[in-house]
């Protein structure tokens, strides 16, 4: 979706405007393609994403990663002036809280199902003596 905003925000652009955004680098390799990567310019590339085949290690990790998501979407609002960029933007922002929800549900579903001996709260499926 943030990829179909931005390609809606730019397909009308003129070289003029590139150089006045201060885009030239980008369009140079990308013209007005939308690019997935960070705002920083660093590329996405799924080696961000993590899986541990630990339940209890991957819910935590989907809590991160609904809320640094929920970040990134509070910051572009702070920074859009756009009523329909800021709607779809808050769409987004209220879909990564329920996420968040939902792995929180599941990970105390998960906590309240282990081995009652098991303090330290890892998956005992592997650690059984």
């Amino acid at each position: 979706m943030v990829g179909t905003i931005v390609h809606q925000l730019t397909r009308n652009m003129k070289i003029e405007d590139v150089k006045k955004a201060g885009l030239e680098e980008y369009f140079v390799d990308h013209t007005a393609g939308v690019y997935p990567q960070f705002a920083s310019g660093f590329p996405w590339s799924a080696a961000s994403m993590q899986s541990t085949g630990d339940t209890i290690a991957d819910l935590t990790e989907d809590m991160a990663a609904e809320q640094k998501a929920r970040k990134t979407y509070d910051n572009i609002l702070r920074l859009s002036d756009d009523p329909d960029v800021n709607n779809a933007i808050r769409f987004l922002r209220e879909r990564e809280i329920v996420h968040y929800q939902r792995f929180g549900e599941a990970l105390r579903l998960v906590t309240d199902r282990l081995d009652q001996k098991n303090i330290y709260a890892i998956n005992p499926s592997y650690d059984r003596e």
